[in-house]
């Protein structure tokens, strides 16, 4: 799939954050490659303190120093390039995994 075609934009909007998250909390994250669970273990983290940022103004953590967001930054960049070394297959197996709710039969 071409990245210009209507169909991968589809798909780049369907993830729900909300559901990314509970999906890298579950103990099923531990199944995929390290690189792959640092990724969900930061996903988790950052969109905690994103939202802390952005909704909770009187939380310990409300107000960021430049050092903080330049970390944060950090290690968002460090677990992509982790997660970018893991191999297509589980990359998109973890794709499958957060995009798609689990139905029971």
């Amino acid at each position: 799939m071409r990245r210009k075609e209507p169909a991968w934009r589809q798909v780049y909007r369907a993830l729900e954050h909300g559901h990314a998250r509970t999906q890298c909390s579950r103990p099923a994250i531990r199944g995929f490659p390290p690189g792959i669970e640092a990724f969900a273990d930061a996903f988790v983290e950052l969109q905690r303190k994103r939202h802390l940022a952005d909704y909770d103004p009187q939380a310990p953590e409300g107000r960021w120093r430049k050092s903080d967001v330049v970390r944060h930054v950090d290690v968002a960049a460090n677990v992509i390039d982790k997660f970018e070394a893991t191999p297509l297959p589980d990359r998109r197996s973890f794709a499958v995994y957060v995009l798609l709710k689990n139905r029971n039969p």
